[in-house]
């Protein structure tokens, strides 16, 4: 079961951080030029909404199956964790800044929302949303990402 999530998690991700890059880059774009905000910008922001939370879902089943994650093992001391850079990648810094991306995606979007105009949406989904793309990529395992 392990293998068959780790698998759909690293190749989810790839939506995720395209989904995500285009609803940034949407957003950014058409606040600086003001456009007018459409259905096209919802449909983009709330996909970009609905991928990030499935990968989180997915992300914390792996979290309590994957023998990278030792929090669980009896034996291991959390400065054990700590001082292993790897370790503390999987077991720390991840999903931690994966929980803080969904959460300003999720923010972002809901503050979108409550705004009349196009200008105000664009700006609270720029900024939320760019925020949690660069948390995103910080924390990417890339040397396990690409080798799944």
């Amino acid at each position: 079961m392990y293998e068959a999530l780790k698998i759909v998690h690293s190749s989810w991700a790839y939506l995720v951080v395209l989904i995500v890059a285009l609803a940034t880059i949407n957003a950014l774009v058409k606040y600086i030029t003001k456009k007018e905000y459409g259905p096209k910008d919802f449909r983009i922001s709330l996909f970009a909404l609905i991928v990030t939370h499935l990968q989180l879902l997915i992300g914390i089943v792996i979290f309590f199956i994957s023998p990278k994650v030792v929090w669980f093992t009896d034996g291991i001391a959390t400065a054990e964790i700590m001082k292993d850079p790897l370790l503390r990648l999987y077991n720390v810094e991840h999903p931690t800044v994966m929980i803080a991306m969904v959460a300003f995606i999720t923010i972002g979007y809901s503050k979108h929302k409550k705004k009349l105009t196009s200008t105000p949406k664009f700006k609270m989904l720029a900024i939320f949303y760019t925020i949690a793309f660069i948390l995103m990529l910080s924390r990417i395992p890339w040397s396990q990402w690409i080798n799944f």
